[in-house]
């Protein structure tokens, strides 16, 4: 009798979605019947590798072949048996040699497809590196194919796998794949898409934070289907996806908008990420607290030193008519270079918010109705008329030069026929100076024709940026009103650039307007309650 040789087996998959297609079940059937057809071989170990790439991981990181090195040590094994021998790696650089070092130390290597293994010579170690330069070659290919594929399916709007964000859910419409089975789609999920819109306007029209929002959504009793809460990592998150303005996103690649999956249109995503870029260098056009009662936070100066003003708050128990005792709490901006460097700023340590917030009310107030009384065709139009009238003018200027000099060029082509012909009067030497002369013209007119038609679209884009944002001005002068008080900061925020307090209230305030009607404004506003007339200073 023969004696018995002693086989351990290696399955591997690289994805879980080949163990769910029983890629493994495969490989084992193949790998016993193998077996079977020698007579003195013995199954005696199965080992198992689930989800691990042979190309991404080294021999080092799989605990699979360090299980079978060390059987192999201590002789508990004659031959290693796959079903393929890329079931033992893809690695040109390293599997070659791992099959080597099992054959070195007494363990023959055996593919049930492919035969043994062998290193009898210098041939058998050429084809063996060959065999796995393939495979590693192959295995570049199929991730390059598949990185390919799931762009192109990107582009096209088509969803390719991962986590699905919240406010969408996966529909089946019919779509298949090409094993023809049917795929699922995005669609948007009409509960959760109210709950991203309510995200998004806290977060750019109340001035909500990741984490005040948390809070707010808890108070709510809104949670996640899971029954969890949304942390402000989610928060941010959700604030940052692209996809809630209908654009699907996949590493470098992206679709199409898809009308279908817009929860959120681009102007809030775009304000909402200016928002968090600006909190997070603390630009002074973002408020970094909303939650205070007053109107100025972070654009706010001393107008003698230049340093921020702080909010601060102190306050004294007062007693009532009747008797009862309540704690009086007033809050003031104030200067903390003047109170910690005394004598080196001539200003006011400290400005009391409700007066000086009561004056930029009232200026932002009276601004605000002038824009909503405005028209802001007029407005912008008086503003860029002159120049884009201009501009087209030169550019209607520059075509018809350019034209004329066009068709002094053909005429004296054409007159260079009739010379050939002998029926000019000039000679064709002199007529070359001419159309030599005619084309370097024309390339001088083109040239100042498309610096002509460049200045007008500037113009033209000009103008447009400016309707624009007399629009989102004209907005704000219309909700300023109705809305809530951290609305109100935002609003402020948005349209003042900063505010220079000096002494007896006096004040430089910097708009965030382009057009020029609202650079040289200057008005005065009165103080509430007293005779003070408080100088406001209104640049860009």
């Amino acid at each position: 009798m023969e004696n018995v040789v002693r086989v351990d087996c290696l399955y591997r998959v690289s994805t879980i979605g080949q163990v769910e297609k029983n890629d493994i079940p495969m490989q084992r059937e193949f790998c016993r019947a193998f077996i079977a057809e020698h007579p003195n071989w013995k199954l005696e170990k199965e080992v198992y590798e689930k989800g691990v790439s042979g190309f991404k991981k080294s021999a080092k990181e799989r605990d699979a072949i360090q299980e079978l090195r060390r059987d192999a040590v201590e002789g508990k094994f004659d031959i290693l048996l796959v079903y393929m021998f890329d079931r033992l790696g893809r690695k040109d650089d390293e599997t070659p040699f791992i099959v080597e070092w099992f054959v070195r130390n007494g363990v023959e290597v055996w593919s049930a497809t492919e035969g043994q293994q062998r290193f009898d010579n210098h041939v058998d170690k050429l084809f063996n590196y060959i065999r796995y330069w393939q495979a590693s070659g192959e295995s570049i290919k199929t991730s390059v194919r598949t990185k390919t594929r799931l762009e192109q399916l990107t582009e096209s709007g088509f969803y390719t796998g991962g986590s699905i964000a919240y406010g969408y859910r996966l529909d089946k419409r019919g779509r298949t794949n090409k094993r023809n089975k049917e795929v699922f789609d995005l669609a948007i999920d009409e509960d959760a898409a109210k709950i991203i819109q309510l995200i998004f306007q806290k977060y750019v029209n109340e001035g909500y934070g990741a984490q005040r929002l948390s809070r707010y959504l808890e108070e709510k009793k809104i949670r996640k289907p899971n029954g969890k809460n949304f942390p402000n990592t989610s928060i941010n998150r959700i604030i940052k996806n692209p996809i809630y303005t209908g654009v699907i996103r996949n590493g470098d690649a992206q679709s199409a908008f898809i009308p279908e999956l817009q929860i959120i249109d681009q102007e809030t995503f775009d304000r909402a990420q200016k928002i968090m870029s600006d909190r997070t260098t603390h630009h002074a056009e973002t408020p970094l607290n909303l939650k205070g009662q007053s109107l100025l936070v972070g654009n706010i100066f001393c107008g003698h030193c230049k340093n921020r003003l702080t909010l601060t708050t102190g306050g004294r128990n007062r007693v009532r008519k009747d008797g009862s005792i309540y704690h009086d709490v007033r809050a003031r901006y104030q200067c903390h270079y003047n109170v910690r460097h005394p004598g080196e700023c001539d200003g006011q340590s400290g400005y009391g918010v409700k007066k000086l917030d009561g004056i930029i009310d009232r200026i932002v107030r009276y601004q605000l109705s002038k824009i909503s009384a405005a028209s802001g065709e007029d407005i912008v139009a008086k503003q860029n008329q002159k120049a884009i009238e201009l501009a087209k003018a030169r550019y209607h200027l520059a075509t018809m030069q350019l034209a004329e000099k066009q068709r002094e060029l053909v005429d004296y082509q054409n007159e260079g026929i009739k010379v050939i012909r002998g029926q000019s009067k000039f000679d064709m030497e002199f007529l070359n100076e001419l159309v030599s002369k005619a084309k370097a013209e024309v390339a001088e007119l083109e040239a100042t024709v498309d610096a002509a038609k460049e200045e007008l679209d500037i113009h033209l884009v000009n103008a447009d940026i400016e309707r624009k944002e007399y629009e989102k001005i004209k907005t704000w002068a219309d909700l300023y009103d109705n809305c809530n008080f951290a609305a109100k900061k935002m609003i402020i925020s948005q349209f003042i650039k900063s505010v220079y307090v000096y002494r007896d209230y006096t004040l430089e305030i910097e708009f965030n307007v382009s057009f020029e009607e609202f650079r040289t404004m200057a008005t005065e506003c009165q103080d509430q309650g007293t005779n003070e007339q408080p100088l406001v200073y209104i640049t860009a």
